[in-house]
């Protein structure tokens, strides 16, 4: 296939890449820096800097992963520009330039997160669901699924990815944590009740792959590991892996003045289940986090 990703030289999209170009697929990478690309995800990767370089390229799926990490920092106005711009934007841009293809591709899949549904407190979550409350994430999430699913209208099929937290060797949220747990320094976040919807980052790339191969799949799929865990036993269960403890839990009162509003994504949550993908025969390989975090761990 001809495959055109943004968001390419990310964590999920570096994968993707290498997988991908061990599949035989040609890959082309939409980025600010397309000299860079080659290094990052692969020599045979093409970077391409604007979109018009693609118009001679017959695209069977473009994927759309971009976006500003948004647990780096706190939510200040402008941050918030960044992240709406870097998704919301990108993706009506990306859509818009779909639209005025002569050839235009059968598949459009797009990244989204679990963030979609708000802080959904205990409710069991499915793709059948809809959003229990309507924080900014939420609102992002929204914005940015409204305007991918645009691209139907194109006679494009959409598929929609609500990701969970990832979890990989060389970076996202688990390289973040490390520095800390492994000073034994690590503990819960607030009361640390709040669920944890994870991945573990093959399994987030043989989804996004089975995705692609299935004619019929269109809509959100819930991409996170059949048994989400609480923000507590996510701490225990990091800190028992490298053998330290987790004796210093961060109170709700410290996080709220510290990050403001993005303290609400930290200290809210979603039990969030993979029930579409799994109904149509995707099989996880890690369904329990201990295995998956002795997989990242304990095998470099």
């Amino acid at each position: 296939m001809n495959i055109l990703l943004t968001g390419g030289t990310g964590l999920i999209g570096r994968a993707l890449c290498r997988h991908w170009l061990a599949e035989g697929h040609r890959l082309w990478v939409w980025s600010r820096t397309p000299q860079s690309v080659a290094k990052l995800c692969g020599a045979e990767v093409q970077g391409v800097g604007s979109l018009q370089q693609l118009e001679a390229v017959a695209l069977d799926a473009v994927v759309n992963l971009a976006g500003a990490p948004i647990a780096d920092r706190p939510w200040t106005k402008s941050r918030k520009t960044l992240l709406w711009d870097s998704r919301v934007k990108l993706t009506e841009q990306l859509v818009e330039w779909l639209g005025k293809r002569e050839q235009k591709p059968a598949l459009l899949i797009s990244g989204s997160a679990v963030g979609w549904y708000g802080d959904g407190g205990e409710h069991r979550l499915t793709e059948a669901d809809q959003p229990v409350s309507t924080d900014f994430a939420s609102q992002l999430c929204n914005a940015w699924e409204e305007r991918a699913n645009e691209a139907t209208v194109l006679g494009i099929r959409v598929v929609l990815v609500r990701t969970g937290l990832v979890l990989a060797r060389d970076g996202g949220f688990l390289q973040r944590l490390l520095p800390v747990f492994k000073l034994g320094l690590g503990g819960r976040l607030g009361n640390g009740r709040q669920w944890m919807p994870w991945i573990h980052i093959d399994d987030q790339i043989a989804l996004i792959d089975f995705l692609l191969r299935q004619p019929a799949a269109s809509g959100p799929y819930n991409a996170c590991a059949p048994t989400p865990v609480r923000n507590a036993d996510f701490t225990r269960s990091l800190a028992h892996c490298l053998h330290r403890p987790a004796l210093l839990p961060v109170p709700a009162a410290v996080l709220k003045p510290l990050l403001g509003e993005l303290a609400g994504l930290l200290l809210g949550g979603q039990h969030v289940l993979p029930q579409r993908s799994q109904e149509e025969g995707f099989s996880f390989r890690y369904t329990h986090l201990d295995s998956a975090l002795a997989d990242l761990l304990m095998h470099p």
